[in-house]
């Protein structure tokens, strides 16, 4: 699952058939592309093109629909987003979930989990809205999103609801770059030994991103510069 993840990671677009042959180029012994699907679904990824193994939404659930198609983001709390990623530890897995400014890249929560359950996404949400109140919340169509205890917490905001066309990991693309810089910068380079601290280089991270870490597409700036700007 490591190795998958960090396939994942450089190539969000791979689905099970690329990472499966990703992954034979260095095996001496095949890997069946049905085990690989297996464990993307316990990661919670899936690749760019819809297909069986992209994320689904609980059938009973509403769908919104994708609200940033030519949207130019021009401010702070314009759009904010949120996903998911697989974080793997020396024995098992943990799931981190984040909220995004669009806008200034600017992290305003994030938690961790070792199941994919909808209370950590909402715990992260409620934090967020602690700091303010987003115009549009993009998010993918994962059960955790649609599900009417997240919906009902953005509708109850007047916030309007975006969710990706399915399939569609680069919807999100801030987010996913976030995670690429997550796991390249911290997670890989300190393979955490326990939850707690895996949590706390996590904080230590998530300020040095927010207050330090200047970004080329902000003209060096930090997020925390663009964001309370």
């Amino acid at each position: 699952m490591r190795r998958i993840d960090a396939i994942y990671t450089a190539y969000p677009f791979y689905g099970s058939r690329r990472i499966t042959a990703a992954l034979n180029r260095a095996q001496t012994v095949p890997l069946n592309r049905k085990r690989v699907v297996r464990l993307m679904r316990i990661m919670g990824i899936h690749g760019l093109a819809p297909g069986p193994d992209t994320s689904k939404p609980h059938p009973e659930n509403k769908v919104y629909p994708y609200l940033l198609r030519s949207l130019v983001i021009e401010r702070a709390n314009q759009v904010w987003s949120t996903d998911i990623t697989y974080i793997p530890m020396p024995k098992g897995f943990m799931y981190l979930v984040a909220v995004m400014d669009w806008y200034s890249r600017y992290v305003l929560s994030w938690q961790l989990s070792n199941t994919l359950d909808t209370a950590f996404c909402l715990e992260a949400l409620e934090q967020a809205l602690q700091v303010n109140t987003p115009g549009i919340f993009n998010t993918d169509q994962g059960v955790q999103f649609t599900s009417e205890a997240f919906t009902g917490a953005l509708l109850e905001k007047d916030i309007r609801i975006s969710m990706d066309g399915r399939g569609r990991a680069l919807d999100n693309i801030f987010v996913e770059r976030l995670w690429r810089t997550v796991k390249y910068e911290n997670i890989y380079l300190n393979e955490y030994p326990t939850v707690v601290a895996l949590r706390q280089g996590l904080k230590d991270y998530f300020t040095f991103y927010n207050q330090m870490r200047g970004h080329q597409s902000l003209n060096y700036q930090t997020p925390a510069e663009v964001y309370l700007a």
